[in-house]
């Protein structure tokens, strides 16, 4: 049975360069959480999970700079969304894999990026993509975390440049594998101040 990837050849992608439009307009990977910020806490879970780290961010780029990780901007300035900082991460990108994780997500599984490499291995697939469960069962896709090879960059350009955005379309006509995550709420967003709060005081893995 395959034992996955070595975490030294996947490139992790902080992606924190969307218009934080349900929140005010604010960049959501600047907001204080937990004593830091949500872009901090993403980078300490994902660091262990990868080798080199990336962020993709189009605001602040002299505070994400200073956290001491690349940053990468959208070619575009009109805020594509997440598509958009994918083929950013993949322009930066010198690993044969790419993980990719949203700043404003801040209790993700410490284990995500080896049980998406595993899957990813044992497929023989180009993607993997995280899934859960609502509240009723049924089965949810999370397009923004997801482990991809490096060599789907140039597929990708041409959707984008075709105007398309959606990622589950674009990794669904990929040869894409769903990977199952039971805690649904590791993967909860901040999409508001309320919401933000509400994951503050979130128990689990730190």
């Amino acid at each position: 049975m395959s034992t996955g990837l070595d975490p030294s050849l996947i490139t992790g992608l902080l992606l924190a360069g969307g218009q934080g439009s349900r929140m005010g307009g604010v960049d959501k990977g600047m907001l204080p959480f937990r004593g830091h910020t949500l872009a901090q806490n993403a980078l300490a879970r994902l660091a262990p999970q990868v080798g080199p780290l990336l962020i993709n961010a189009n605001r602040n780029l002299k505070a994400y700079a200073s956290l001491g990780v690349p940053v990468c901007s959208d070619a575009e300035a009109d805020f594509l969304g997440p598509l958009a900082g994918f083929l950013s991460g993949l322009d930066r990108c010198r690993t044969p894999y790419l993980a990719t994780v949203p700043c404003d997500t801040p209790n993700f599984p410490l284990d995500m990026v080896a049980r998406l490499a595993r899957a990813l291995q044992e497929a023989g697939a180009e993607i993997a993509m995280v899934v859960t469960r609502d509240g009723s069962g049924k089965v949810q896709r999370q397009p923004v975390f997801c482990l991809m090879k490096a060599s789907v960059q140039a597929g990708l350009e041409d959707y984008v440049v075709s105007g398309r955005r959606k990622i589950e379309a674009w990794a669904c006509a990929q040869e894409c594998v769903e990977v199952m995550f039971e805690d649904a709420a590791a993967f909860a967003n901040a999409n508001t101040a309320e919401e933000l709060q509400a994951l503050q005081l979130r128990q689990g893995e730190r």
